[in-house]
């Protein structure tokens, strides 16, 4: 029977061809509509490493008052990152399964074979938790060793980018490079690896939610042992003193906050041991008379996107947008499906005298009103195509990590697939159910 009455709908199309493109013109557009916002929104809010979603958390420490924060223009959290000493104090607490100090250094990679000049490379100074811990993926080699923290020892990962740059993608573990003008010897090369937002470093004085990761890696404690100053987010305003250090060793006991500090909990046991371990260290603090009110946390990887406003408001306003548009459009549908119905009744009246039951005619009907969706949605999804390339035409360039959101994915098909659903169900219901109710007597004795 479906296609028997997708043949009496292919000829109800052929009858009013241009009804039938304005309907599946209006339900493509509110369709593309939607799906490319939701595939813009989806990926900006979405949550890299959601799995870990209860285990990993974002260390902070807030030591101002909550009038000094506000007049500070910080968040009502703190600073999302830690001075020195307040770092490397709870970094060195037993209780996390595993942990991670992070910061910028900025500087030059040479010595590899044909390589005419120094290669500029953002560095992130870490621990080795870090890679374990955010499961970064490896295509050579692996991340060094704890001992190598301690040392610490000059091993570096490189990212598959700068390994590309530098040695033609090929393996360059155990190879020694120059890293400004120290050597460092390649320990591990990543995969392609690039979480988007960036969820353990979203500060923009680090280049924000969507920079890429950094080209190469070293273990946090040579930026002290170098005397390297922070290449990225550096603030010095967050303890009623905005007084700027000169000298490195000023900057290690200074309480300027240039640190962020990670750690894996994944028991709810591990988890109020260690805020306590933090709640302890800050009234040690307080009493010593180095802050005046702390506020101590630990935030969950879904609650630091929401907490740093990955997604801003406007694009939660531009999905309520686009589905105001799609209800329009699908009203307007509404009305022309009826009115197209209840023009054609008289040859529903005449096969309900020869014997369709009102299911049949409102089946008849229903699966009209489903063609006329499903070609929208693949005319929706085509303008889709279309809208998301736009989208990554606009954010060429320095924000072009906005764009790597703009195509499409299973969820992106699977919307389409609902809309489609939804505009067969808004659209074609009330009208087969008003043409399947008429009395057949009304148009037999008009003919």
């Amino acid at each position: 029977m479906i296609g028997y009455y997708l043949r009496l709908a292919l000829r109800s199309f052929r009858r009013a061809p241009g009804l039938t493109a304005l309907m599946v013109s209006a339900i493509a557009i509110g369709i593309a509509a939607c799906i490319v916002t939701l595939t813009v929104y989806h990926g900006m809010a979405n949550n890299p490493i959601w799995w870990k979603n209860g285990e990993l958390y974002a260390v902070t420490v807030n030591p101002s008052t909550p009038n000094r924060t506000r007049e500070a223009g910080l968040p009502a959290y703190g600073p999302g990152q830690l001075a020195y000493d307040d770092a490397t104090y709870l970094f060195g607490s037993s209780i996390p399964k595993r942990k991670a100090l992070l910061t910028f250094l900025f500087g030059s990679i040479s010595g590899a074979p044909d390589q005419t000049r120094p290669l500029p490379t953002m560095t992130r100074a870490t621990t080795a938790g870090f890679f374990r811990m955010f499961a970064v993926p490896f295509r050579y080699g692996g991340p060094w060793s704890k001992a190598a923290d301690r040392g610490p020892e000059p091993v570096m990962v490189l990212s598959g980018r700068e390994n590309h740059k530098l040695f033609g993608g090929a393996d360059s573990v155990g190879r020694t490079l120059l890293w400004s003008g120290h050597r460092f010897r390649v320990v591990g090369v990543l995969a392609p690896w690039h979480p988007l937002p960036r969820f353990y470093d979203l500060s923009a004085g680090n280049g924000g939610a969507f920079a890429r990761p950094a080209g190469a890696f070293i273990p946090f404690q040579w930026g002290p042992v170098l005397g390297d100053w922070p290449a990225g987010d550096l603030s010095c305003d967050t303890h009623g003193s905005s007084t700027t250090p000169t000298t490195y060793q000023e900057l290690l006991g200074s309480s300027c906050t240039w640190i962020g500090l990670w750690v894996e909990l994944p028991t709810p046991a591990a988890q109020r041991h260690f805020l306590a371990f933090m709640q302890a260290y800050a009234a040690n603090q307080r009493a010593a008379g180095r802050f005046q009110a702390v506020n101590t946390h630990l935030w969950t990887v879904s609650q630091w996107l929401t907490l740093h406003h990955v997604v801003s408001h406007r694009s939660g306003l531009l999905v309520n947008l686009a589905f105001a548009l799609l209800a329009v459009c699908l009203i307007n549908t509404l009305g022309i499906l009826l009115a197209k119905f209840l023009r054609g009744a008289p040859v529903a009246g005449v096969r309900r005298a020869l014997g369709a039951s009102r299911r049949q005619i409102f089946a008849q009907h229903l699966v009209e009103a489903g063609a006329v969706s499903l070609a929208g949605a693949v005319l929706g999804l085509a303008l889709s195509a279309a809208g998301l390339a736009g989208v990554r035409l606009m954010y060429r360039g320095s924000s072009a990590a906005y764009g790597k959101f703009a195509h499409f994915d299973a969820i992106g098909l699977a919307w389409a697939v609902a809309l489609a659903f939804v505009s067969t169900i808004v659209a074609g219901l009330y009208p087969a159910w008003r043409i399947g109710r008429r009395a057949p007597a009304t148009y037999l004795k008009s003919q």
